[in-house]
C-alpha cells in the first residue's frame, strides 16, 4: 500500500525533511507538533499552558486533514522540557480530547526546537468509509 503524504494550511508547514503526517496502511502517524502559529509562523507566546493549547490545535487539524479526529486516536507521545509542566499539559490535552483515552507515553527531553516547552505526535487509526 502507498504512502499518502498529508498537507495541511491549518497546521505549521514542515520545517525539515519531513511531512505533517502520513498515512500508512489504514493509520496516520503525525509528526510531532511544536507550539507554532500556522498563520504567524512564530511560537506563540505564553507558557506551557498557551504552548500546550497550540500543539493540540496543531495536531488536531493534521488528523482532520486526514479525517481522524481525537476518537481515532491510539498512540500520542508527549515530549516535555520541565516534568513538572505534567499537570497543567494533562488539563489541557484532556480537555482536547474530551471523552478519548488514547494509550500515551510522557517523556521529559533536555530540549527540543526553537527552545519550546512541549511537542506531541500521535498515532490515529483512520475510520473506515461506508
Amino acid at each position: 500500500m502507498p504512502l499518502k503524504k498529508l498537507t495541511t494550511d491549518k497546521a505549521p508547514s514542515a520545517i525539515g525533511p519531513y511531512s505533517q503526517g502520513i498515512i500508512a496502511n489504514g493509520f496516520v502517524f503525525t509528526a510531532g507538533q511544536i507550539p507554532l502559529d500556522p498563520v504567524a509562523g512564530k511560537i506563540v507566546d505564553g507558557g506551557i499552558v498557551e504552548q500546550t493549547n497550540r500543539v493540540m490545535e496543531n495536531l488536531q487539524e493534521v488528523l482532520r486533514a486526514a479525517g481522524a479526529s481525537w476518537s481515532d486516536v491510539v498512540k500520542t507521545t508527549v515530549y516535555l522540557h520541565d516534568m513538572n509542566d505534567f499537570p497543567r499539559v494533562n488539563e489541557v490535552y484532556a480537555r482536547a480530547l474530551g471523552t478519548a483515552r488514547p494509550a500515551r507515553s510522557t517523556v521529559q527531553v533536555s530540549a527540543l526546537p526553537r527552545g519550546v516547552l512541549v511537542e506531541i505526535d500521535a498515532v490515529a487509526l483512520l475510520p473506515r468509509r461506508a
